[in-house]
């Protein structure tokens, strides 16, 4: 059923561009079909036409019923919908399970080898898509709570996921369908890590189901 619901929401203005045209061709069937029944005069021509006025009676009336479905669930149901439904990758439980995407070599290097902190960050954006805390290269440990800024134009929802440092494969922790401005974007758990450097960034997606470009910002795992 999600997998309808994403269809529905991806390609909400093309399936009323289709409903659109083969309304036209069916009210105007409809139409002819309605003259030819008031015009017929003998009984057998009568009843064609009947059949056809039925026939287009009825098609006419699905394609209302399809544009009125399509447009409660795009503008009623799928906003309530819990943002976890439209989350594009693949998501990992971090709060509960270590990341799997970090080789044996690289949790002894993260565990021993003290590493430069990089403050760096990418894709930020003051007043639309920023993390404001933690900051850029801070250390961190335990629960935290990122806070920031969320509110690109055509806001559709956002998400926040973590990588290894260097590393291009992220786990989702989270995500939110609510607009934020410098508050808490969500609270994360970062006990079930290995320490060591990592990457945070926030993907925001407008109500097209276009990606924005993510804020990324390094962090650092402190040793329990």
């Amino acid at each position: 059923m999600i997998s309808i619901y994403k269809f529905l929401s991806l390609y909400e203005p093309l399936i009323y561009i289709v409903l659109a045209i083969g309304g036209m061709f069916a009210f105007r069937w409809l139409w002819n079909s309605w003259n030819e029944w008031q015009t017929a005069i003998y009984t057998l021509e009568r009843e064609f036409s009947a059949r056809r006025l039925g026939q287009s009676a009825a098609i006419s009336s699905l394609l209302v019923i399809f544009f009125c479905a399509e447009f409660v669930t795009a503008s009623f149901i799928i906003p309530g919908l819990p943002a976890e439904y439209f989350i594009i990758t693949p998501t990992l439980n971090l709060l509960v399970t270590p990341v799997g995407t970090l080789s044996a070599e690289q949790l002894t290097q993260y565990a021993v080898l003290p590493q430069a902190v990089n403050s760096n960050t990418a894709g930020c954006a003051p007043d639309q898509l920023i993390i404001t805390s933690p900051k850029a290269g801070q250390e961190i440990s335990g629960a935290i709570e990122i806070i920031g800024t969320v509110n690109i134009a055509n806001f559709g929802f956002y998400k926040y996921e973590v990588a290894s440092q260097g590393s291009d494969i992220w786990a989702t922790i989270s995500a939110g369908r609510e607009i934020v401005v410098n508050n808490i974007i969500g609270r994360w758990d970062t006990s079930a890590l290995t320490p060591g450097d990592y990457q945070l960034r926030i993907v925001a997606t407008d109500n097209k189901g276009q990606l924005i470009p993510p804020c990324t910002i390094p962090i650092r795992i402190a040793p329990r």
